[in-house]
């Protein structure tokens, strides 16, 4: 059994049925939810939680699309901060990067499956890392 954590694309286009992406990222989670967990942690959940009004809110519909929340290993932590100071030396912008190198270390860490629609970054920073993305899984 292999759990799949997931980017926050994927959680937007399912609370947003995204009209390009929600078909693709909805039956994509029910086949990774099929052989493992499909997981969220914190740095997901705090991306995700901008369009609700409330804890409880936000908690039932994580709940409804079945996730489950995990708190980031320490060693991921310090695996996130390896791959930014790689990014950044080799002229990597400060933009939005660190929390995918948060998302991406965790499920390295763990052993888990990343589901994403973008898995470039993640390809180069992780490479060992299992990624299930639109171009690898249409």
């Amino acid at each position: 059994m292999t759990s799949s954590l997931v980017d926050t694309n994927i959680v937007f286009d399912l609370f947003n049925r995204d009209p390009a992406w929600f078909d693709w990222s909805s039956s994509t989670l029910g086949r990774c939810r099929n052989v493992g967990e499909v997981i969220i942690n914190p740095i997901v959940f705090a991306e995700a939680a901008a369009d609700f009004s409330t804890v409880p809110e936000f908690m039932r519909t994580l709940e409804h699309f079945g996730f489950t929340l995990e708190h980031l290993p320490w060693a991921a932590s310090f695996d996130a901060g390896k791959a930014h100071v790689r990014y950044r030396r080799g002229g990597g912008s400060r933009g939005r990067t660190l929390p995918d190198f948060f998302v991406g270390a965790h499920a390295a860490a763990k052993g888990y499956c990343l589901l994403t629609r973008d898995g470039r970054r993640y390809r180069k920073y992780f490479p060992d890392l299992e990624i299930i993305a639109p171009d690898t899984h249409p």
